[in-house]
């Protein structure tokens, strides 16, 4: 009974023990914020990327692609069929995306996808990236008439607005279409006001008249008639955000592109062919999202020149497979890589062709653990220090508690379980702390972008619109066993300096 009155005297009396206790508490409450951010950043990663990518890809080695996909996932059916849930054939190439905006050409390198919009939607989340809701029910490259979002759907009561996205669609293209058809007769009318230059007598009114003639002329009306539907990635169509965090888009639901990509056939040429834009795709990663094209595989195949001409059956060069739940990838894959032993294919996990990332990302969480616990270690080197001063100043102390017949251990018992209350107290409030403050990341992180007038948390870096947390209970208990062992390490020293004390020499020490 004595041990525990005499730890309850000190723990209220010895101020200078609030030092340990302050220390292993920010320890603590430090550790649990960075494992709860982190942890829900690495979910939110792993749930974008595995959303962007299926679950196990077989793809070949040349992008000019394999006959007979139907083939393939037969035999992919019967290799791995009880896990199987969907599969989709797809090509995917790069290619040249050039568009006219603010009087300008421009020109990205982009990733060019052939998907089918029947399929794709069941073995990715495709369909969940697109920005009208008829196409996240069931995709379609046909342009919408409105009804496109104004809001970000992904980001709840924290959208922004996209107020040009309000016409997007044929209203869109009817009013540039009817814009073009006004500068082409301004632009006619200019010219017959030219002078001309020579003899009239001698030039027909028309030279291609009699041809014309000969030829029906298709008209292509842009106000009525669109071109091949084409899926463009967000950050490609959005030209710049503004302070206020509001898009400004340089492309939109209505708008023409032009795609350049190679053939293939031998040697490669350039083939170039107008698409127009019906919807955008928004993963929130920008490495997809400003790379990421999406037209239908078929007019892909027929601008590559992939589809063989005696039996109408296209190649492609990658097919995507989505698992049934609780399906083992790894598995898949191996079984996979068996059935297609040949230097033509590769099997692949999506977390295969996302390796570097991931274990980056999971190397920067080991790290900063590390780092962390150095923290509650330094208290711990101050509990130390604390409990070797509390010894040489209590030693009188000491001395008549052993002449009162007061054994070593429970001399040590004083010291240990002083050690323990310390990192009881510490770990207690740091726990209570730092859960407290990732319950209410979001808002400390709101006001501190007040104060210092610049946001905390950017969505265009960060690719979320709300700090992430996920609070693992293993997590938290380790952090704070942790940080009671190495306050009761650091008490174990002191404990048998006291301990091993001599009571007639403890008594005479001055």
């Amino acid at each position: 009974m004595y041990k525990f009155l005499i730890c309850w005297r000190y723990l209220r009396t010895r101020y200078i023990a609030l030092v340990s206790i302050v220390s292993v508490m920010l320890g603590v409450a430090t550790m649990i914020v960075v494992n709860s951010v982190m942890s829900g950043f690495v979910s939110e990663m792993h749930n974008r990327l595995h959303g962007i990518l299926s679950d196990v890809v077989l793809e070949s080695r040349n992008y000019n692609g394999f006959s007979d996909p139907q083939e393939k996932m037969d035999k992919i059916r019967e290799v791995a069929g009880d896990q199987v849930e969907a599969m989709t054939a797809t090509v995917v190439v790069p290619a040249l995306l050039t568009f006219r905006a603010g009087g300008e050409s421009h020109h990205r390198p982009i990733q060019l996808v052939g998907v089918d919009a029947a399929t794709q939607g069941e073995v990715s989340a495709f369909c969940k990236y697109l920005q009208h809701p008829e196409n996240r029910k069931h995709p379609s490259f046909e342009l919408r008439h409105g009804g496109y979002d104004t809001l970000d759907h992904q980001a709840g009561s924290d959208a922004k607005p996209r107020e040009q996205m309000a016409i997007a669609g044929w209203e869109y293209r009817r009013r540039w279409a009817d814009w073009a058809k006004a500068e082409t007769v301004r632009r006619d009318l200019e010219e017959q006001r030219q002078p001309r230059t020579g003899s009239a007598d001698n030039l027909p009114a028309d030279p291609f008249a009699a041809v014309r003639a000969e030829e029906p002329e298709v008209v292509f009306d842009p106000a009525k008639d669109q071109y091949d539907g084409v899926v463009l990635g967000m950050a490609l169509a959005v030209g710049y955000r503004d302070e206020q965090g509001l898009d400004h888009f340089m492309l939109m639901p209505g708008d023409d592109i032009r795609l350049t990509t190679a053939t293939a056939g031998e040697p490669p040429k350039f083939q170039t062919k107008t698409f127009t834009v019906v919807d955008l795709y928004e993963s929130k990663m920008s490495e997809y999202d400003s790379q990421l094209v999406f037209v239908p595989i078929d007019k892909l195949q027929q601008m590559r020149g992939m589809i063989d001409p005696t039996t109408g059956v296209g190649m492609v060069n990658q097919i995507q497979i989505k698992l049934k739940p609780g399906a083992d990838g790894v598995e898949v894959r191996n079984r996979l890589q068996k059935a297609f032993a040949s230097t033509h294919f590769i099997v692949s996990t999506w977390q295969d062709k996302q390796g570097p990332l991931l274990s980056a990302v999971y190397m920067e969480i080991a790290i900063l653990n590390i780092l962390l616990f150095f923290i509650i270690a330094v208290a711990g080197f101050g509990i130390l220090a604390i409990f070797l001063m509390i010894v040489v100043e209590k030693t009188r102390d000491i001395g008549i508690l052993k002449s009162l017949g007061a054994s070593r251990a429970g001399i040590m018992g004083i010291f240990l379980g002083y050690g323990l209350s310390l990192g009881i107290v510490g770990s207690g409030v740091g726990m209570v702390l730092g859960l407290a403050f990732v319950h209410n990341i979001n808002e400390i992180a709101d006001w501190l972008g007040e104060l210092t007038g610049k946001p905390l948390f950017d969505p265009s870096i960060y690719y979320f619109y709300k700090i992430p947390t996920i609070v693992n209970p293993w997590t938290i208990a380790w952090i704070v066993l942790g940080a009671l062992g190495i306050a009761v390490l650091s008490s174990i020293l002191p404990a048998l300096r006291a301990a091993l004390l001599h009571p007639v020499e403890a008594l005479r020490y001055e």
